[in-house]
């Protein structure tokens, strides 16, 4: 086999040398920027998170978090990334706001309080009813209409550095921060949430987020809420908090041996086909642990 000489080379050549300033590789901002501006986000932060400087100069409470959001939709997990984004001459042009330097940010990011946080919640609820009268009718009449389904959610996220604050050492020994999320599944939007430290138990926390969760819901959604839970979240406190909601519950429960033995008693003929899962079968069973709202049953699921 022989090469044919002469041959010209179809690949694009590359050029080494300094960078061009006109071009940026987060162009998919001036999407997000049209967003803001769309859904009015700077004034509903500005409108109920309180201020953090005496004057008036420099970006808001409500630019700042807006500045730290779109820094990590850049994909930046640390403030130093925002020095990477004020770099990027070109990309600046596409921002919502103009990014500040991560030591400016650290600084103010210091002076939000829980009354802060409140306000970016109460933000949120604002700009989620705009959002969602701006629908076509078409997407906007089936989440009006139909139950939201609120889902609770945790995660845990390991962070490094002994000074840093609301962190603690999980179970797997990580040092770590615990993000606790109520978010309406339908239109993936997120309601409430909190960060707590990686060693403290969500279920205590998990009724006043629902709480908020729901207050958080545009009041064009007409449908009883439903909530979705795992079994992180096994709580009577949690179930009494959604009857008291006017909303539907399902919490993944816990294996004990109360549930091994209500399982063995459940006869053969009780079990039915499950929709859209093939192989497994359901089947009701007529218990909930002591302390839960009296209407509480369980639904069991098995493979044949």
């Amino acid at each position: 086999m022989t090469r044919l000489r002469g041959r010209i080379s179809s690949r694009k050549q590359v050029r080494i040398g300094a960078p061009d300033a006109s071009l940026t590789g987060a162009s998919g901002m001036s999407a997000v920027t049209e967003l803001v501006d769309k859904l009015g986000l700077v004034d509903a932060l500005d409108g109920h998170v309180p201020a953090i400087k005496t004057r008036a100069r420099g970006l808001s409470a409500g630019e700042l978090v807006l500045a730290v959001t779109c820094a990590q939709l850049a994909g930046h997990d640390a403030l130093v990334g925002l020095d990477r984004v004020r770099a990027d001459v070109a990309g600046q042009e596409l921002w919502p706001v103009a990014a500040p330097a991560s030591t400016t940010t650290g600084a103010l990011a210091r002076r939000f309080t829980a009354a802060h946080v409140a306000g970016i919640e109460d933000a949120i609820a604002v700009v989620t009813s705009r959002w969602l009268r701006l629908l076509p009718a078409r997407v906007r009449s089936p989440l009006v209409l139909r139950s939201p389904t609120i889902d609770l959610d945790s995660t845990e996220v390991e962070v490094f550095g002994r000074a840093k604050s609301g962190v603690a050492y999980n179970y797997v020994g990580q040092r770590a921060g615990r993000p606790h999320l109520a978010s309406w599944a339908e239109a993936g939007l997120p309601l409430a949430a909190d960060l707590l430290a990686g060693d403290q138990d969500v279920r205590p926390r998990c009724a006043g987020l629902l709480a908020r969760a729901v207050a958080c819901l545009p009041a064009a959604v007409c449908a009883r809420p439903k909530v979705r839970a795992d079994a992180g979240y096994f709580t009577a406190e949690l179930a009494w908090a959604a009857t008291g909601l006017g909303a539907d519950y399902a919490d993944a429960a816990k294996r004990n041996s109360a549930f091994w033995r209500e399982l063995a008693a459940v006869p053969a003929g009780a079990w039915c086909p499950a929709r859209d899962m093939h192989g497994a079968q359901v089947a009701v069973l007529d218990y909930a642990p002591a302390g839960w709202p009296p209407d509480a049953y369980t639904i069991v699921r098995h493979l044949r």
